[in-house]
């Protein structure tokens, strides 16, 4: 049940709040001039989740509310590309090692690249409803950021078919970083992994890119 609501009237430039009384009665005095009406904090939370594009609901869950595995056989055939990625903070000691090439794993860059290809491959092993899909190109490559003693990820995947690669891109993304941290933990365990994220999608319904 959603949280009791005392309603208010409030004109106030026609601004609509809900706040449940019960949580902030000190917000609901008894004689007031606005005029608002109070909705209950789950509708607000529901409505603040739904974007203004795209579905209005999960499509990996069912109306029993139970998780499924989207059927994508009526979709068209299209070309779909999607890029993702990560930053990986190294810190002082392990960034200038890794830039010197001087790890005792060797490699740190060519090995995590090589990495993110193998993960993106196995998407639909490691993501229980993603689709296993045939992909036709994965792409990874790692940046040094010296002003922030980082690396840069960026991984690209692609297909032709009737689902997008977006899983692929951000588990290619995800490996290679974690790749980084594995050859590089001896130095350092304060090592960072942040912003995994998509960068942009094309083809299927919508493109997308990430707004900066």
């Amino acid at each position: 049940m959603a949280d009791p609501v005392t309603p208010l009237k409030l004109n106030s430039n026609n601004h609509n709040f809900a706040w449940p009384s019960r949580l902030f009665p000190a917000l609901l005095p008894s004689t007031t001039k606005v005029g608002v009406e109070l909705r209950s904090s789950r509708a607000l939370s529901t409505a603040s989740a739904c974007s203004d594009e795209g579905p209005s609901s999960l499509t990996h869950v069912n109306a029993d509310g139970k998780a499924t595995m989207v059927d994508v056989g009526d979709k068209a055939t299209s070309r779909r590309t999607a890029v993702a990625s990560a930053m990986v903070m190294l810190g002082d000691k392990a960034f200038k090692l890794v830039a010197a090439n001087d790890l005792k794993k060797g490699d740190v860059l060519s090995v995590a690249e090589l990495a993110g290809i193998m993960g993106a491959k196995h998407t639909a092993t490691l993501i229980p409803l993603c689709h296993n899909i045939v992909i036709d190109k994965v792409a990874v490559h790692l940046k040094m950021v010296p002003e922030q003693q980082a690396v840069k990820i960026k991984a690209t995947a692609s297909t032709v078919g009737r689902t997008g690669v977006e899983m692929e891109a951000l588990t290619a993304a995800s490996v290679a970083s974690l790749t980084v941290y594995d050859m590089c933990k001896a130095v350092s365990h304060e090592i960072r992994i942040t912003d995994l994220q998509l960068e942009s999608k094309t083809g299927g319904k919508q493109d997308y890119l990430l707004r900066q």
